[in-house]
């Protein structure tokens, strides 16, 4: 391998070992909002098969609950982007929240593929740098 193919080598290797952070990163954040996505879906079906009056527990975030009792109106406040929320009967919100989960779980394993692409690939070329560098080693 020539000087310069060794430098462009290494640039590239930099190159994948950003990505592979953003990537990481990106699947992190996936995970988390497929989690946030479950335990709101799984909170309006509990809500939804409460009786009005009955005392049920809301999560709130990080492992944190709240009693609340149900009243008879039976909706849901829901996000749908960019800031903008309507209101949904808690069938439709349920249906929403789980077709939002399904996006984003197609959206994980897409990032999971390219992630373990760019793994493979960094590897390669992990390997082709250190066994030239081991060859100049010996030369010099």
């Amino acid at each position: 391998m020539e000087d310069d193919e060794f430098r462009r080598a290494l640039a590239v290797l930099d190159s994948y070992n950003v990505q592979l952070d953003a990537l990481t990163r990106q699947v992190e954040v996936l995970q988390l909002s497929l989690q946030e996505t479950s335990r709101a879906r799984e909170s309006l079906k509990a809500i939804g098969a409460a009786k009005e009056g009955d005392e049920i527990l809301v999560p709130v975030g990080t492992g944190s609950f709240v009693p609340v009792r149900v009243s008879g109106k039976k909706t849901a406040i829901v996000g749908i982007g960019n800031r903008i929320s309507v209101e949904k009967d808690m069938d439709e919100a349920a249906e929403f929240i789980a077709s939002r989960g399904n996006e984003i779980s197609e959206a994980l394993k897409k990032s999971v593929s390219a992630l373990s692409e760019m793994e493979v690939a960094a590897e390669r070329l992990t390997s082709a740098v250190q066994q030239e560098y081991r060859n100049r080693q010996i030369v010099e």
